[in-house]
């Protein structure tokens, strides 16, 4: 699907304009204590004309017989700040980015990192959650742009485990917003 940038995209987000759209794609979920499960990813970043993209993403259990529950729904905003965030080294053709996340489990994530040259980083610089939501001390988040598709990679601390592979997959674009 050939992707043009919205006319009406504030200029702020431009870095972030190959992402607008829906994407969906099969994942694998594979973490300590928890057994290897198919998921379906479906992301949608969608804009408003302000100068930051509005974000959804759900991530469905998937079974042979179809589709199982929903695993994880998130929704927030992704945004280009005008200078780089404490801590973050922004190289050649590369921007800052900030990634503010709620988690429907009971979560809050403030990612900071850096996009460029079709690829994302991000990594966590504040968590906060409800006394009731998983236990995650912080994560790291790797998008791609490979061959018009969308590579994800999240990685995870939590419930006592040191940073690691949590979920991954490809999404292909399924339409334009």
């Amino acid at each position: 699907m050939t992707f043009s940038i919205p006319t009406d995209l504030a200029p702020e987000v431009y870095p972030l304009a190959w992402l607008v759209g829906a994407w969906s794609g099969p994942g694998v979920i594979e973490y300590p204590s928890i057994e290897r499960t198919d998921v379906r990813a479906d992301v949608t970043f969608t804009h408003d004309g302000g100068p930051y993209l509005l974000y959804e993403q759900t991530l469905t259990t998937v079974r042979d017989e179809g589709d199982g529950t929903i695993w994880a729904s998130e929704r927030g905003y992704w945004r280009v700040p005008p200078q780089a965030p404490e801590g973050v080294t922004v190289g050649e053709n590369q921007f800052p980015v900030e990634v503010m996340l709620a988690d429907a489990s009971g979560s809050i994530a403030l990612y900071v990192g850096v996009v460029g040259n079709g690829r994302i980083d991000l990594a966590t610089d504040l968590m906060a959650r409800t006394s009731t939501a998983p236990d995650v001390a912080g994560a790291t988040r790797l998008y791609g742009h490979v061959q018009g598709e969308l590579m994800f990679a999240h990685d995870l601390a939590a419930f006592g485990n040191e940073l690691q592979s949590y979920v991954s997959g490809r999404m292909s674009r399924v339409a334009e917003s």
